[in-house]
Formats: structure tokens, C-alpha cells, sequence
């Protein structure tokens, strides 16, 4: 039986950096919606804290051009940075990807996707 089980081991973000282009499960916080700050500077919005899949990028250059060193880039191209680098929404924590269910690695390509996937659907997870 194939266990599909995992740890996540979460990283702070103050004290660590993933390498440049690993997925990671970045533990992100800001207030939504971003701009509801009245001119008191009394924070509006709801508070957030919560785990988005990203990427990590050493160096990032924005549709627009803008050049962006040690952040997070989801899926639409949104930059964050590690807590503590002064923007509004940041990465507090993040944590390596687990692998694919019932595997050892992160990718399965071409005639080894069926096995795999079979091996995975007939498991199990452990007790």
C-alpha cells in the first residue's frame, strides 16, 4: 500500500529563502481589500492569513518591466515579498511543495503518467 501521508515543514520567511524557481505553498498575510486605508490611517478591510501555491523567483521582471529581486509570483503575476520588506501583502512563512500522491517526485511526464496515477488512486491514506 502506497501511503499518502505528508509533513510540511514551514519556513520563516525572515530567516530563509527557497531557491530561485521552486514551487513553494507560500503562507501569505495583508488586509482585504489592500487599499482601505481612510486618511486617519485607520486600517479598513478584513485581515487575512492564508497558505497560496507560488513560485519563488531570486530575480522577476513584472509585465510592466519593473525589475523584482527575492519574491513570490503566483499564478497571475502578482509579486509578494517576505514579511518585513515594507508592502502591504507579504509571504510570512512558506514550505516545499508535497510530492505527487503516492510518489516520490514532484513530476510525472509522458508513458509513466498512467502507472502513476493508478498507483495513486488504488492507495490509501495511513491510519
Amino acid at each position: 500500500m502506497t501511503h499518502l501521508n505528508t509533513v510540511v515543514t514551514w519556513v520563516d520567511a525572515r530567516e530563509g529563502l527557497p531557491p530561485s524557481g521552486a514551487p513553494v505553498a507560500a503562507a501569505t498575510t495583508g488586509r482585504y481589500p489592500a487599499d482601505s486605508a481612510t486618511e486617519s490611517d485607520t486600517a479598513l478591510g478584513e485581515e487575512f492569513w492564508l497558505v497560496r501555491p507560488m513560485v519563488f523567483k531570486n530575480r522577476h521582471f513584472s509585465e510592466d518591466g519593473v525589475q523584482h529581486r527575492d519574491c513570490f509570483v503566483d499564478s497571475d503575476g502578482f509579486v509578494l515579498f517576505p514579511y518585513g520588506l515594507g508592502s502591504d501583502e507579504t509571504v510570512t512563512h512558506w514550505a516545499e511543495l508535497p510530492t505527487l500522491p503516492g510518489g516520490t517526485t514532484h513530476a510525472v511526464l509522458g508513458e509513466d503518467v498512467q502507472p502513476a496515477l493508478q498507483n495513486a488512486w488504488s492507495a490509501r491514506p495511513a491510519t
